[in-house]
């Protein structure tokens, strides 16, 4: 039998911390969402000004990173190839940069998914929030 690693709460709300302080740092508007490792939603947070569809982009960025157990970016980069049959894959919304995974020897825990800003400075935000995680 294996041991499974999981988010706590804690840990949720250590990356949803770092993750806002990472956007306000900046002065970016943003929507933060945080999933388990099956891309169920364990935190929403809508910053002050970001706009309403961030809500619904964000969740879905990181529903695909842990699914995915990689970065949305990957799938955008597919689309911009020119595979857009991947555009019809199935539960599969977030196809943009700024979902990424959680990733502990090689174990998905869950994802950070962030919409509001350009799409680079979304990961960067994501990424800022993973990284005040103590493993």
């Amino acid at each position: 039998m294996k041991t499974k690693l999981f988010l706590e709460m804690s840990d949720v709300k250590t990356i949803a911390a770092a993750a806002e302080t990472e956007a306000l740092r900046n002065q970016w508007a943003v929507t933060i969402a945080i999933v388990d490792e099956g891309g169920h939603l364990l935190w929403l947070q809508r910053l002050d000004g970001a706009a309403a569809v961030s809500a619904h982009i964000a969740p879905a960025k990181a529903h695909t990173a842990a699914l995915g157990r990689r970065e949305s970016k990957v799938y955008e980069d597919v689309v911009n190839g020119g595979r857009v049959s991947f555009l019809s894959a199935p539960s599969i919304e977030g196809l943009l940069e700024g979902g990424v995974p959680i990733l502990k020897d090689g174990m998905c825990l869950g994802a950070v998914g962030v919409s509001g800003v350009k799409s680079s400075e979304d990961a960067q935000i994501a990424k800022a929030g993973i990284a005040a995680l103590v493993f």
